[in-house]
Formats: structure tokens, C-alpha cells, sequence
């Protein structure tokens, strides 16, 4: 069995880390290997549940999202975290507690993200009904030295996918 790490996806709502790392997901479920998907949404229902959105929250929300990953990369499994974790600092905590650490920046403009809104999120926020919104009314900041930064403006999530586990096997942890 081979090592356990974690392919942190951050970005903006709707850029495209759910649908990225399920395309991710079903490669590396084919080439034999355990998976795990920790979205942030589901996480939120399930793990932190009663957390809102405030910085001390959405910190909170991370540092769960960490721990869980750490146990599964311990054991071997490969994690792939979908969450916005606007927050420089939050992530590069997690790096540091999870040790195997890939981050990718799923960068996708504003004005796309709120096209692609299915949820109406960004409606909300932009009509003030949603505080603390990343993007609108709360910050997101970009990642300095990502490993992997993804356009999916301008890709298409299978092209962003391959884009992922190319890198992949370029720093080692999956084979070409």
C-alpha cells in the first residue's frame, strides 16, 4: 500500500473544486488506490455543524478538515479536500499538520463564478442576505506558492483534472 497525501483544493464558490476532485477522484479509485473526498459542504453539515462564518469559524472549519485529513493520510488513503479555505494562514497550518500537502488553487474570476452560481449564493451576498461571504463581502486570499494552479475559466475540468495528476506523478505520489 502506498503513502497517504493530501490534494488540497481552494478557491472561490463555484470555481470548480468539487467537480475537479471528483474527476481526480475516479482516476486514482481506478488505478487501485483508497480515496476519500472531503468536501466542504458536506463537511460543514456533518463535522462542524453550528459553526457560521466568521474568520474564528471558517478557522475552526479548517483545522477539523485538517485533523480528518491527517488521520486518513496516515492510513494510507489519499484525501482530497474541496473546501474555499479563503484564509493564507488556515491552509498553511494544515500543510503543516498534514505533512503530505499538495495545494491547488482552482483561480477562477469573480464574474465566472457568479455566472456559474447554481445555488444563488452569490445573489444573496451581493443583496447583503448572506453576510461574511468569500469573495463579496469577506476576503479570499490567493495562495502564494501553490504546487498546482488550475484556470478553469479558460480549461475544462477534465483538462484541469489531468492537470492535477500530471503534477501528481511530476512530485512523486502517483505513478505517470
Amino acid at each position: 500500500m502506498g503513502k497517504g497525501f493530501a490534494v488540497w483544493f481552494t478557491g472561490l464558490s463555484s470555481a470548480g473544486k468539487t467537480t475537479i476532485s471528483r474527476l481526480v477522484e475516479a482516476d486514482l479509485r481506478a488505478r487501485g488506490l483508497p480515496v476519500e473526498v472531503l468536501d466542504g459542504d458536506v463537511v460543514r453539515q456533518n463535522l462542524s455543524q453550528g459553526l457560521g462564518f466568521t474568520r474564528a469559524d471558517r478557522d475552526a472549519n479548517i483545522r477539523r478538515i485538517a485533523f480528518v485529513s491527517k488521520l486518513l493520510t496516515r492510513n494510507c488513503v489519499v484525501t482530497l479536500v474541496a473546501a474555499i479555505s479563503p484564509y493564507r494562514e488556515a491552509r498553511e497550518l494544515a500543510r503543516k499538520e498534514i505533512g503530505s500537502f499538495v495545494e491547488v488553487y482552482v483561480k477562477c474570476p469573480l464574474e465566472t463564478c457568479i455566472a456559474r452560481d447554481v445555488k444563488g449564493l452569490y445573489k444573496k451576498a451581493i443583496q447583503e442576505s448572506i453576510p461574511n461571504f468569500t469573495g463579496i463581502s469577506d476576503p479570499y486570499e490567493e495562495p502564494l506558492g501553490p504546487e498546482i494552479v488550475l484556470h478553469t475559466d479558460k480549461e475544462t475540468p477534465e483538462e484541469s483534472a489531468a492537470k492535477v495528476l500530471r503534477r501528481l506523478g511530476e512530485l512523486g505520489y502517483v505513478s505517470r
